[in-house]
């Protein structure tokens, strides 16, 4: 018997090797025979779980009663890293690994596979070895056609991808960070957005998408703000639903062909690690949890999604993947959630510390409420714990229903081979309309939009000529030429005539001033410089990383992604030097902050943009906006600070009246909500009518113009301390020059938000949360019932 035949015939196996580039994975030398159907005559009765026409849960109830307990157990774990699973051959055609072999015999076949389309720095898969548009769905045919006939039940797996913001694979379509999406303050655009995403996901094969929705920014230094929608609840909790609409569609049993199942990640309150430290502990209070970290998770379940991650963090000082309170007694009992619930990549093995060993680990994780695992040891010994009475089968049970319960769902069962659906298109258009949507002028004395006058403009900067830095983390490699920085989209856009003068000058990191010079003469010599500084969240192959794909020594250039944190919020020393040196030229000049998370820079240039990372065409929505072929659309989703020493800063802090630092203001640099038009807007007074605040906007300058209303409310007097305000409403509305409209926020909409009765509130409209503080209010009044607002 061979090495590789013997192998396949043990049941005793150690876990899977770590993630390793695809290339060292080794082929499986033959296929296994396809077993003769029976002849008519002797076929058994159909089973009722293969009845397509029998109901979801009657079906799960029968499959689980044909279970052994190490097959149940198999359809927990998710030990896989799915790049693993399979390698090219010499001819190009894709086969299958000893490694998926080993883990399907392990237990007679695979709950879910983690990241069979997963292509970038950590897995090592690139164009040439990795399955791309044109090959993706075979490789999942491929693989899962293994899968079932591995099962002694015929049991296809779960296809688990990352779709952070787009899909992460070779051809998938970059979409803007959360961050951008945040700043668009446009659900309906990001709910189109996602539509497509899922689209992309089912065309290849894949069923499930990881998808960052739920962690809350409250301190930038964190290197995943860019995962964040921003700092703010109710923007948070608008904008999940969106992602859980477009990308599930309409609730109901079962997915539509092109719809796909989310988990969203992470609950709960991982934005609120200490220090900005990535997994670091966290210090919340109950109060603080429910108002800021659970809204949007509260509002993505009741919206259907299929499913959550349990985050990495602690609440107090028990890990969530071992947390029942969060998981079971709040999640499910309280929520009335019935979906499935993940771990985070080896967060199960993690609770080790605390019980002793991965068995303990498993068990408790279980026992809290985790179904289903991440590349952990823990859940493959669940049989032992079982045994040894540490969780009780009818647990075990319990969570199987759940996974089972999901792949009927998504069809599996009935479309076991061949499902994928045709590959969408436009998902160029969705990804530059957010991005266009997402750019946010911060300051403007004049420099904007560029005037006609204008004849020469010096780009530079180290983000003016490259796409690469504009992705973001969890970003697949883009073939060569794909998408357009800032520097080829000036080119293409500005009138023409106008003399376009490029130079770097500087590195996004390090203190290398050589290149300065040149940027400064191409500066002198021009009517406006155009200065894209920023950061990059940029993977390269030499970066090191974890177990679990956070990078652990970043490369030169990395200031922002997973691993990625910051003690303070500067820029790279040498783009402070080219920015002093650029104004001191005397030449108008206009900063564009490309960035995953706010940096901190001086107001010395006429004008400041920020766009975070717009993903490939991205330098086409700057343009557009520099140039004056559209608007300005973007408005701040979070406070960007003056510097890190005054952290936290965000608008909805509590109303307790202190005083600023004797060195400086304690006020943001730039407050959430806020973003200016080439157009101006006067808001009215607010009103009360029925079940309703009112607001008239007038446009009073010389452009059509959009401005984003945003109603917040204000605790007057209320049984607990309040904050200083709070976002319940915001609408869009477009003017033209000198057109005014009444905008109408209704009440009672939001059930994460309820005033306890004898509340006294007030309302207030305006542009931004530093307006609103001194903005007219509307009347207050006493809330006479436990009302949501």
């Amino acid at each position: 018997m061979t090495d590789s035949a013997a192998q396949r015939h043990r049941t005793d196996l150690p876990p899977p090797p770590q993630a390793q580039p695809n290339p060292q994975a080794q082929p499986h030398p033959q296929a296994q025979p396809t077993p003769q159907a029976p002849h008519p005559s002797q076929a058994p009765p159909t089973p009722l779980h293969r009845d397509p026409t029998a109901p979801t849960d009657a079906r799960v109830r029968d499959l689980l009663s044909r279970m052994t307990l190490r097959e149940k157990v198999g359809q927990l774990n998710q030990r896989m890293y799915g790049w693993n699973a399979y390698c090219r051959t010499p001819e190009g055609d894709f086969e299958l690994t000893d490694a998926l072999y080993a883990e399907t015999d392990r237990f007679e076949g695979l709950g879910a596979l983690y990241g069979l389309q997963r292509a970038d720095a950590w897995s090592g898969v690139d164009h040439g070895d990795g399955p791309g548009a044109e090959d993706g769905a075979a490789l999942a045919e491929l693989v899962q056609r293994h899968v079932v006939g591995r099962s002694r039940l015929g049991i296809p797996a779960l296809f688990v991808e990352e779709v952070p913001h787009g899909l992460m694979a070779l051809d998938g379509t970059v979409l803007p960070v959360n961050l951008a999406v945040g700043a668009t303050w446009d659900p309906a655009l990001y709910e189109r957005a996602a539509a497509h995403a899922a689209a992309e996901l089912r065309a290849r094969g894949g069923h499930v998408a990881l998808v960052s929705a739920l962690d809350i920014a409250r301190d930038p230094r964190w290197g995943r703000t860019e995962e964040c929608f921003g700092e703010d609840p109710y923007l948070a909790a608008r904008l999940t639903e969106a992602v859980v609409r477009g990308m599930q569609g309409e609730l109901g049993e079962y997915f539509a062909a092109d719809k796909a199942a989310v988990v969203l990640k992470h609950f709960a309150g991982q934005g609120a690690t200490v220090g900005g430290r990535n997994s670091a502990e966290s210090e919340l209070g109950l109060r603080e949890l429910h108002e800021i970290h659970l809204p949007a998770a509260r509002a993505g379940i009741r919206a259907g999604a299929a499913a959550v991650m349990a985050a990495y963090n602690q609440v107090d000082g028990l890990p969530c993947a071992g947390n029942r309170a969060l998981l079971t007694e709040l999640l499910r009992e309280r929520w009335g959630f019935e979906g499935l619930v993940m771990a985070d990549g080896l967060a199960v093995d993690r609770l080790a510390r605390i019980t002793g060993d991965k068995v303990s680990a498993g068990a408790l994780a279980l026992g809290a409420g985790v179904d289903l695992s991440l590349w952990d040891e823990g859940f493959t010994h669940l049989e032992e714990a079982v045994e040894r009475g540490l969780v009780a089968e009818e647990a075990v049970d319990a969570a199987v229903a759940r996974v089972l319960r999901l792949k009927f769902r998504l069809g599996l069962f009935d479309r076991r081979h061949g499902s994928a659906t045709s590959r969408p298109t436009g998902g160029r258009d969705l990804s530059t309309a957010l991005a266009r949507a997402a750019v946010t002028l911060l300051r403007n004395d004049g420099v904007l939009p560029v005037p006609s006058s204008v004849s020469r403009i010096a780009v530079l900067g180290p983000q003016s000529a490259t796409t690469t830095h504009q992705l973001g983390d969890y970003t697949a490699p883009q073939p060569p030429g794909t998408g357009t920085s800032v520097l080829d989209a000036l080119r293409t856009l500005a009138p023409p005539g106008v003399d376009i003068r490029h130079t770097t000058g500087c590195a996004l990191t390090g203190d290398d001033l050589s290149g300065i010079p040149d940027a400064v003469a191409a500066a002198a010599a021009s009517d406006l410089a155009v200065l894209v500084l920023g950061g990059s969240s940029a993977r390269t192959p030499d970066t090191e990383f974890d177990a679990n794909g956070a990078a652990r020594t970043a490369v030169s250039h990395m200031t922002c992604g997973e691993g990625a944190d910051l003690a303070g919020l500067g820029l790279g020393r040498a783009q402070y030097a080219l920015l002093d040196a650029v104004v001191a030229t005397g030449t108008p000049t206009a900063v564009v902050l490309i960035q995953g998370r706010p940096h901190v820079v001086p107001d010395t240039a006429g004008a400041l943009l920020t766009a975070w990372y717009p993903g490939p065409w991205g330098g086409e929505a700057i343009a557009e906006v520099l140039l004056g072929l559209t608007e300005p659309l973007g408005r701040l989703p979070l406070s960007v600070p003056r510097s890190a020493a005054q952290l936290p800063v965000h608008y909805n802090h509590k109303d307790i009246e202190y005083g600023g630092y004797v060195d400086e203001s304690a006020e943001p640099q730039h407050s959430f909500g806020h973003g200016l038009s080439y157009t101006s807007f006067a808001y009215g007074p607010p009103r009360l009518s029925g079940l309703m605040v009112e607001a008239d906007i007038t446009n009073t300058g010389r452009r059509h113009g959009r401005s984003v209303a945003q109603l917040y409310l204000r605790r007057l007097r209320t049984p607990v301390w309040p904050r200083a305000l709070e976002l319940c409403g915001f609408q869009a509305v477009e003017l033209a020059p000198g057109e005014t409209r009444t905008v109408t926020f209704p009440l009672g909409g939001d059930e994460e938000r309820a005033v306890p009765p004898g509340t006294v509130v007030e309302f207030r409209v305006a542009e931004s949360a530093r307006a609103a503080l001194t903005a007219v209010p509307t009347q207050s009044f006493t809330a006479p019932d436990e009302t949501p607002l």
